[in-house]
């Protein structure tokens, strides 16, 4: 297993009553609320916890890209990882995963091919690169993009992006939302074609398909846990048995809350007011931004009303809405907490039960302070991170991460100077 420490970069001091007074995180929170002194120490707590996970050596580190709220203060993951790349360059082991650049966002997309190349040369070939079609939230009130145009305007971007990233000459695109007569990036991508490619989905019946053809790895990140992901996970393994029949569970993601104590008692003390947060503020959507008529599918709609009424189980909002406890939260997976036996024990449940080798964990999650999220950091990469790695070591790996190349080599002279030497 692969394991990301993924970090969302919450505003975490949203007044008490914020749910109660407020109709929505996303879209509308008012911007009398944010305090930038506050975020500056925000911004700094967040990538100093995504450097300690570097230094304990996890897989990845991981940024992701939303506007318009409070859930998480990166409009443009490309900044935070640009930092992280340079911590990133001298590990053997972490790699930087941006999921991602919403691409049908960026006008031309070519700025998206550019800024990742950019990365992938800082990090030393080190990047994992995100495409997301991006949230109704984002994509269509926070910036204004057509609903009904945003899948198409997603696939154009990507073509084009692929094309700029896999042409060594100078080249054109001629899209219908792009049109560019000299496509000519500096700098190329360190990786040859391109970076891994990682899509973000809901589990949209499109984004199976297009992750699968394309041998890109798919992630799900949702914030309900494991045992509601099933209703996602399983339907794409059937759409991957049926395309390509290539069951490696490295082709999936999975984002999950992880809560590591010493004991299962104390990971409640220490860590349910800091959940509560999240779930109660941080997913706080008012329903008339929450999903743009048109930004679903036709294909999708069926296949999730279908879900939807199949009988099996309560949805995951009306649960939360129903005023959870702590163990609701953990007896549903929302959350894995408890000892490091507890939490190996879930989290191979998990694997198993998705069939999946890339595990996003949210180490920090709502208003969890700075020392209790190094806390958990370190308690996972020591108790809980070895005794996992070895699942589904039977598959490789090596399409969907990148193998990076080290340190650049330096010329004879400058080597000797950087040291000082005569």
């Amino acid at each position: 297993m692969k394991f990301v420490s993924f970090n969302l970069m919450p505003y975490s001091e949203l007044p008490p009553d914020f749910e109660e007074k407020y109709p929505s995180v996303w879209v509308t929170p008012p911007r009398s609320l944010f305090d930038p002194e506050r975020a500056h120490h925000m911004y700094h707590d967040y990538l100093d916890e995504l450097e300690f996970s570097i230094e304990m050596g996890y897989d990845g580190v991981g940024v992701n890209e939303h506007h318009a709220n409070a859930y998480g203060l990166m409009p443009s993951p490309n900044l935070m990882a640009s930092i992280l790349a340079r911590k990133v360059r001298h590990s053997k082991k972490t790699s930087l995963l941006v999921l991602g650049n919403s691409i049908a966002l960026y006008n031309p997309p070519i700025r998206v091919a550019e800024e990742f190349a950019m990365l992938d040369v800082l990090s030393g070939g080190k990047l994992i690169a995100g495409f997301p079609v991006g949230t109704s939230m984002d994509t269509n009130y926070a910036y204004g993009v057509n609903p009904a145009e945003l899948r198409e305007r997603y696939y154009e971007a990507h073509d084009l992006i692929i094309k700029a990233w896999t042409n060594d000459e100078v080249t054109m695109f001629n899209g219908k939302y792009t049109q560019l007569r000299y496509m000519n990036i500096w700098p190329s991508p360190a990786q040859r074609p391109h970076p891994p490619i990682w899509i973000p989905g809901g589990g949209s019946v499109e984004t199976y398909d297009f992750s699968i053809e394309h041998k890109y790895s798919f992630s799900y990140l949702s914030y309900f846990g494991y045992k509601f992901a099933k209703k996602v996970m399983d339907p794409f393994w059937q759409r991957a048995r049926e395309i390509d029949g290539d069951m490696n569970p490295y082709r999936a993601g999975f984002a999950q809350i992880v809560c590591v104590s010493e004991s299962d008692a104390k990971a409640q003390k220490e860590y349910e007011p800091h959940i509560r947060y999240f779930f109660q503020k941080c997913l706080h959507v008012d329903p008339r931004v929450a999903e743009a008529p048109g930004y679903r599918t036709i294909k999708s709609l069926r296949a999730g009303l279908r879900s939807q009424f199949d009988g099996t189980r309560r949805s995951a909002a009306d649960i939360l809405r129903s005023g959870i406890g702590w163990k609701e939260l953990l007896d549903e997976g929302f959350v894995i907490a408890g000892s490091p036996a507890t939490v190996r024990e879930r989290m191979e449940h998990l694997a198993h039960e998705l069939h999946v080798g890339n595990i996003m964990l949210l180490l920090h999650i709502g208003s969890m302070p700075k020392e209790l999220t190094f806390q958990n950091i370190r308690a996972f990469a020591e108790e809980v991170m070895p005794h996992l790695a070895p699942v589904f070591s039977e598959w490789d790996p090596s399409h969907y991460w990148p193998h990076g190349y080290g340190e650049p080599k330096q010329e004879p002279e400058r080597a000797l100077a950087a040291t000082g030497d005569d």
